[in-house]
């Protein structure tokens, strides 16, 4: 189905000009291989529900190149120096991030129950597809991150005295743990440093 091909409606065409049409966009217009699927994704969906006679398997489609791209990997003397630019909660965040493998996202949702000081993990709760995984904790992380809970607990229990609660995580936890809201174990590990009201 290329560009200088006689119009014809799509109920005259079928699986075979499908792939032609996206081999073209692939090989002629150097589509990327996202808005390759984007039109087989739009083409599936009109074939379905507009036209009302689905697609079969679509085959013999050349498909668009994913570009292969190296990772950019700081050397250790670059990583010393970030660090050393780095004081207080944001270095032991980035100091867990990068000896743990944590996202951002990730780190700074943790919550106390989820760091093991002693077995020197941190269990990661919903992370990439809402999975858990168990991850090392740095063992030159755990001095400054003791110390740091024992900062958090405080402003836990001043927290608690005044009042404030912690979210919990979505679902009935709330309803099965009516109280959860003001344990320690909830409370996060980088708290904000204000209350959001």
């Amino acid at each position: 189905m290329e560009p200088t091909s006689p119009r014809r409606h799509p109920n005259l065409m079928a699986e075979r000009e499908v792939a032609a049409f996206l081999s073209h966009l692939a090989n002629e217009r150097k589509l990327s291989a996202s808005s390759q699927n984007q039109a087989l994704s739009a083409l599936l969906f009109l074939y379905r529900y507009v036209i009302g006679a689905p697609l079969g398997r679509v085959n013999g489609i050349d498909r668009a190149n994913v570009p292969r791209r190296l990772p950019v990997v700081l050397s250790e003397a670059e990583v010393r120096a970030v660090l050393g630019k780095l004081k207080a909660a944001p270095r032991l965040c980035a100091v867990l991030m990068y000896g743990s493998g944590l996202r951002i996202s990730e780190c700074v949702s943790l919550r106390v129950k989820d760091v093991d000081l002693d077995r020197c993990e941190i269990l990661v709760r919903g992370g990439k597809g809402d999975k858990d995984r168990r991850v090392p904790l740095p063992r030159m992380a755990i001095p400054s991150l003791g110390a740091h809970l024992e900062r958090v607990r405080k402003l836990h229990y001043a927290d608690r005295t005044h009042g404030i609660r912690v979210p919990l995580p979505g679902g009935a936890l709330h309803v099965k743990y009516p109280r959860a809201d003001g344990e320690w174990g909830w409370r996060w590990v980088f708290p904000a440093s204000r209350i959001f009201v």
